[in-house]
């Protein structure tokens, strides 16, 4: 007997239109984020934190503009206006907010420092158990019953690393930032912090960070964007929003805003006016309030954060809505199609903006929507000290390098922001090192060894340079140098010399060396004291490739080998192996594009198979799966 199903088949289920791969739904619905206006506060002023939340916030005491300048204010903010409540009982200015609206906690300073300490019912303020080392301008975190803080002003001449955790009735020092500061911003809870920026004793402003977990500080990923007097606030140490500042290097005010989701720091859409001298933040990377501060004079404004689009770590599938393997008629097409695993290994090339300049073999550092590059060769023999900035669209002049090179011009690290170069031919094997502070070149101190043809990671004050040509011929370095942000140190070597390969990477501690002269198929892996041979590229290459992601997590595109004499190839590494991917538009070598992910990389300019130096730019993407179509006959 016949069953049912032989009869009659199975269902199909019929779409109207194919679902769209994650990476695709987030290139037609970026995650980006704008400032608006909010109510006024009643009274203008700076030098104080924000508490709470977007529509329950809180702003306390600060400064206000006649003397004796500190304030008692104490004023509430609904999710449209600001109305005035009790009053502190100690006025005060650079204190620390911890807490909610109708809980909160208010720690030290004063005229400069203090220790005294007030905690907020909803209804009045009590005097409690004072910190024990008095200062103002810290970092902080939590609720008004398991508050921290960290760092701070001491008054002339000094600044702590201290930390101290309140439980509810008494304060308790713990472990000590690794980077003494005050006039930072962040926040989180008491087990989960985060500060980030300031002003350092000796070095003036910083973009360090740190990330608290209950028990110890870790350095993490810098910002893009030095600065110090900021606001900003984050749930924990994985989520968080900065923004304002000062930093006389860059500009007296600063507008900028940046987002942190636990590995990075991007830079999105800016306050609609730059403001600093300390002000306040509340909320977190997706709702933050900036509150008044110094703009033009103090200012009463209250600004709004909101994100908008497809959140990068948001699952795939919440936007696909499609499930690996599922068979489907599509019926606007006439088509049967099924969704196939995706992932890394599956994504494309499309065109980006030309730069102004064509060359080869540049220097480059950043991301896919933020690029800085510089130098490079162009023929017969020239050399530029030409800088540009891509924005994610267009390319733009800045400032010239100080000295010209080329010929794998040498390696860059860091951000458009912040960012250094070193190395390449001029003509010979520079030593020569430049740090680049958002509009300006300034020359500081050199390399140990001099070469071209080297690779670089890192960042503006954390930078790994390694490999390269020191000499005539085959002259190939093993040499590793680290960059602490004011000297190069020679630490371990690699195993195998090599020159005009790639790096990839982000920090310092986790690199990878992949391929160039010598053996162009080989790979090297740094954690952060010494190199290991992992696995061999699929199609050996030097002369520069084009690379982003991480040590775990990168691709690579472009380049030549021996009879091959422009490549397209692009190469994904999963940590443990090499997968070759989609090519290239264009096959080119002298390749640049450093920095971004291994799911949207960046490749521009180089030296086309017809032998000529070319400006155009490459963008790559990512998919999370892919759809292909089923042939039913």
């Amino acid at each position: 007997m016949s069953e049912y199903k032989g009869i009659k088949g199975f269902q199909v289920q019929t779409r109207t239109e194919d679902p769209v791969p994650f990476a695709q739904a987030i290139a037609d619905n970026p995650y980006a984020g704008t400032w608006s206006s909010g109510g006024d506060l009643n009274t203008a002023r700076d030098s104080s934190q924000g508490g709470g939340t977007q529509t329950a916030g809180t702003f306390i005491g600060g400064s206000v503009a006649n003397p004796p300048y500190q304030s008692a204010l104490h004023e509430n903010y609904n999710g449209t206006s600001w109305s005035e409540n009790t009053d502190i009982n100690t006025a005060r200015r650079y204190s620390m907010t911890t807490g909610i609206q109708t809980a909160s906690l208010l720690s030290g300073a004063g005229a400069s420092t203090g220790n005294e300490v007030e905690s907020w019912n909803g209804s009045a303020w009590t005097e409690v158990a004072e910190i024990n080392t008095a200062r103002g301008l810290s970092g902080r975190g939590g609720t008004y019953t398991a508050s921290l803080i960290s760092t701070g002003y001491l008054g002339p001449p000094g600044m702590t690393a201290n930390v101290e955790s309140w439980n509810g009735s008494t304060w308790t020092e713990t472990t000590n930032v690794n980077t003494t500061r005050y006039a930072v911003a962040g926040g989180g809870t008491q087990t989960s912090n985060v500060i980030a920026g300031g002003y350092a004793d000796g070095t003036g402003y910083v973009n360090n960070v740190e990330s608290y977990n209950g028990s110890s500080w870790t350095e993490v990923t810098e910002l893009n964007i030095t600065r110090g007097y900021f606001a900003g606030d984050g749930s924990d140490n994985t989520n968080q929003l900065v923004f304002g500042g000062n930093n006389p290097a860059i500009s007296a005010l600063l507008a900028n805003t940046e987002s942190w989701d636990g590995s990075s720091w991007t830079e999105v859409n800016d306050l609609s006016v730059a403001r600093g001298n300390g002000f306040g933040g509340a909320g977190s990377n997706t709702v933050n309030l900036a509150i008044g501060g110094t703009a033009a004079s103090r200012s009463a404004a209250t600004e709004e954060w909101a994100f908008t689009g497809i959140q990068p770590t948001d699952p795939a599938a919440g936007y696909a809505n499609a499930i690996t393997g599922d068979f489907y008629y599509n019926s606007t097409t006439g088509q049967f199609k099924q969704v196939n695993d995706g992932g890394a290994p599956i994504g494309t090339w499309a065109s980006g903006g030309d730069m102004n300049r064509v060359a080869t073999s540049r220097w480059s550092a950043g991301t896919q929507t933020a690029q800085i590059a510089s130098a490079g060769g162009y023929a017969p023999g020239g050399r530029l000290a030409l800088a540009e900035l891509y924005d994610g669209t267009s390319w733009t002049e800045v400032n010239d390098l100080n000295e010209a090179r080329s010929n794998e011009a040498g390696a860059g690290s860091g951000t458009p922001a912040a960012a250094l170069t070193y190395g390449g031919n001029h003509p010979g094997f520079s030593t020569s090192t430049e740090s680049w502070n958002g509009s300006s070149w300034t020359e500081v101190n050199d390399l140990n060894e001099g070469r071209r043809g080297l690779y670089g990671i890192g960042t503006s004050t954390a930078t790994l340079a390694y490999a390269g040509q020191s000499g005539p011929g085959s002259t190939y370095s093993v040499n590793t140098e680290s960059w602490n942000g004011s000297s190069w140190t020679e630490t371990n070597n690699l195993n195998t010399g090599r020159a005009g390969g790639s790096g990839a990477g982000t920090v310092y501690t986790a690199a990878l060396a992949v391929g160039g002269y010598a053996n162009q198929a080989l790979v090297e892996q740094w954690d952060g004291s010494s190199w290991t041979e992992v696995g061999d590229l699929n199609s050996g290459r030097g002369n520069q490739m084009g690379r982003a992601g991480t040590a775990t997590s990168a691709i690579i595109s472009g380049g030549n080998s021996p009879g091959t004499a422009r490549m397209a190839n692009t190469e994904f590494w999963n940590g443990t192996s090499w997968t070759e991917i989609n090519d290239l538009s264009v096959a080119r070598y002298g390749v640049s594009g450093q920095g971004g992910t291994s799911s949207a990389g960046i490749a521009y300019g180089g030296n086309n198979p017809s032998d000529t130096e070319i400006a155009s730019t490459e963008e790559f993407t990512a998919a999370d799966f892919q759809i292909k179509t089923v042939t039913t006959s």
